[in-house]
């Protein structure tokens, strides 16, 4: 990572009344994975509209790849690419098609363009599928495809918007795959999801937006920190050990049925050493110990006012 490739200073954007950018301020650095987390209608798509040129931002200053973006928009286009939440494939062509589509696009030349749909055909494992109807495809496919149209120019910065949002988990995985690949040849990944499990998969560090205003960034473990509900899960063999523990413990949550308490905790090694240690000094012996840190839920409840599941409901 040798310099910034996104700065972004007092990002501002409304439509009519409705403030959907009330001032951020963002500095990623090149070859690093960006991720901007938040609920629907928190400007996300806004904001990755503006720095891909495709709308105004009523004030603010921002430099993609260098250039400015008010000043040289057309340098800002040469060296982005663009995978919005909605595929830009064209059912009715072909993969190969589609691609050499791009290529034509990016005026490559016949030949350069075949040659470059079939580099990025094998990349994304499509080559077997490259003469058939990108409307044949199933939907891990053709996101896969849609982000191969995306790299046909080469981009030194790419805007992903929600990129794996509909897709099951072993398509999932394999778009990760494929991001974590370009971060390592040193492209910047700008991405945008509603998954803190994607951003915790991917990112080097997130930025959390909510109603148009950053409330939150750092990396996935920073962030986990800031929000309380991690606990250590402690089971034992018989009530008696238990009912033991509870007198170390004092009031925490009790299940008599699976023999367990869950004792409030950061989730550190010191925290669970100092659990160990109480019980050893008591003589208990505990059957079963295991960690739990704050999951996504959580963290969007406490930063956002709303949850993931309820977001999900609403999509």
């Amino acid at each position: 990572m040798s310099g910034a490739a996104i700065v972004a200073t007092g990002l501002r954007k409304s439509f009519g009344d409705k403030v959907v950018l009330a001032g951020v301020d963002l500095d990623i650095a090149e070859g690093s994975i960006f991720s901007l987390l938040g609920p629907n209608g928190a400007g996300k798509t806004t904001t990755v509209h503006i720095l891909s040129t495709l709308i105004r931002a009523d004030a603010g200053q921002v430099r993609v790849a260098g250039h400015d973006l008010a000043t040289r928009p057309d340098a800002v286009r040469a060296a982005i690419g663009v995978t919005g939440q909605f595929s830009a494939v064209d059912t009715l062509l072909t993969g190969t098609e589609n691609l050499v589509l791009m290529a034509g696009l990016h005026r490559l030349g016949r030949e350069a363009g075949l040659r470059r749909a079939e580099e990025l055909l094998e990349q994304f494992e499509l080559t077997e599928a490259a003469g058939k109807m990108a409307g044949t495809y199933s939907g891990g496919m053709r996101r896969r495809l849609d982000l191969a149209m995306t790299l046909v120019g080469r981009p030194r910065v790419i805007f992903l918007d929600e990129p794996t949002t509909g897709l099951d988990p072993r398509s999932r995985r394999m778009m990760w795959q494929h991001i974590r690949e370009l971060a390592a040849d040193g492209v910047t990944i700008f991405l945008t999801t509603q998954y803190l499990e994607e951003a915790d998969q991917l990112a080097d560090r997130i930025a959390v937006l909510d109603h148009g205003t950053l409330v939150a960034e750092g990396t996935a473990d920073e962030l986990k920190r800031r929000v309380s509900g991690g606990h250590i899960r402690l089971r034992f063999a018989s009530p008696a050990s238990l009912d033991a523990a509870v007198r170390v413990f004092g009031a925490v949550s009790r299940d008599d049925e699976a023999l367990a308490l869950q004792v409030p905790s950061d989730s550190g090694v010191r925290s669970i050493r100092e659990v160990l240690d109480r019980l050893d000094t008591a003589g208990i012996e505990v059957e079963e110990l295991s960690v739990h840190t704050p999951d996504l839920d959580d963290v969007f409840l406490a930063l956002t006012g709303r949850s993931a599941a309820a977001q999900e409901a609403v999509r």
